[in-house]
């Protein structure tokens, strides 16, 4: 396993020189190799790999291919380390937008907040180790949360540009997210609130546009099945009540 993982490690680093070139479509074929190198239980490692397989898709503007190949890194990460819960819409639990996480080591130097962490080793060097496996566990979990926020950034890149109802929801929804990560660079904290400024109105003028779409297709279905009859879908109206924003249908005869 070591010769595979090291195999991936001289693929990756080959791939990432391509990027830098912007060889983007070479580099894409090279981070496939190191991927399928890669041992399938390295979580991690194949999330590192993935998020930067999206970033060669969105350069080559291949938005679909960029969405897949984040939420594959998302998926990887998630089962390392799962997102923290939702409470509410686009908020995490204990978390508010713009404010630091209770885990902000900017703000609370025991990096724990309330909690006490408890040394069950006993002797010096024993405690010295358990101290360091400690450190480890929290350089993971920020490894973890920065390789995350670029995943989620690439997809809501992707999402956004791929336009339609459901996937500007989806990218309104990955900006929520990276809105609660404590930390994240001003650069991409400038860019996820533009998108949430911006986005609510185009994700209503893409839902009007695809209600208006489907509407027209069942009236013309709705059409063929009511010619035999001497009838169309304009004997038929749809009101809306102001009070409720649903909708009724009046029969008028002779239209």
């Amino acid at each position: 396993m070591s010769a595979l993982l090291d195999d991936s490690n001289t693929q990756k680093s080959q791939a990432t020189a391509l990027f830098t070139s912007s060889r983007y479509s070479e580099a894409v074929g090279q981070y496939d190799k190191a991927l399928a190198s890669c041992p399938n239980y390295l979580d991690y490692e194949i999330a590192v790999l993935r998020s930067n397989i999206a970033a060669c898709h969105l350069k080559l503007e291949d938005w679909k291919a960029a969405v897949e190949a984040a939420t594959g890194a998302l998926d990887s990460l998630a089962r390392l380390e799962p997102p923290p819960p939702k409470t509410k819409e686009g908020e995490s639990e204990g978390e508010e937008e713009g404010k630091p996480s209770h885990g902000d080591k900017n703000n609370d130097d025991s990096g724990s907040g309330d909690t006490v962490v408890e040394i069950k080793s006993e002797g010096a060097d024993a405690e010295k180790e358990e101290l360091a496996a400690l450190a480890r566990s929290d350089q993971r979990k920020e490894d973890i949360q920065r390789i995350r926020a670029k995943a989620l950034m690439r997809r809501a890149k992707g999402r956004a540009e791929q336009g339609g109802w459901g996937n500007l929801q989806g990218a309104e929804e990955d900006y929520k997210q990276l809105a609660q990560i404590p930390r994240l660079p001003s650069r991409d904290l400038a860019i996820v609130r533009a998108a949430l400024s911006t986005l609510p109105a185009r994700i209503n003028a893409a839902k009007e546009k695809e209600m208006g779409e489907m509407m027209g297709k069942l009236k013309e279905l709705g059409n063929g099945i009511l010619k035999p009859f001497g009838l169309s879908t304009d004997n038929f109206k749809m009101v809306k009540d102001p009070g409720t924003g649903g909708y009724s249908m009046n029969f008028e005869q002779g239209r």
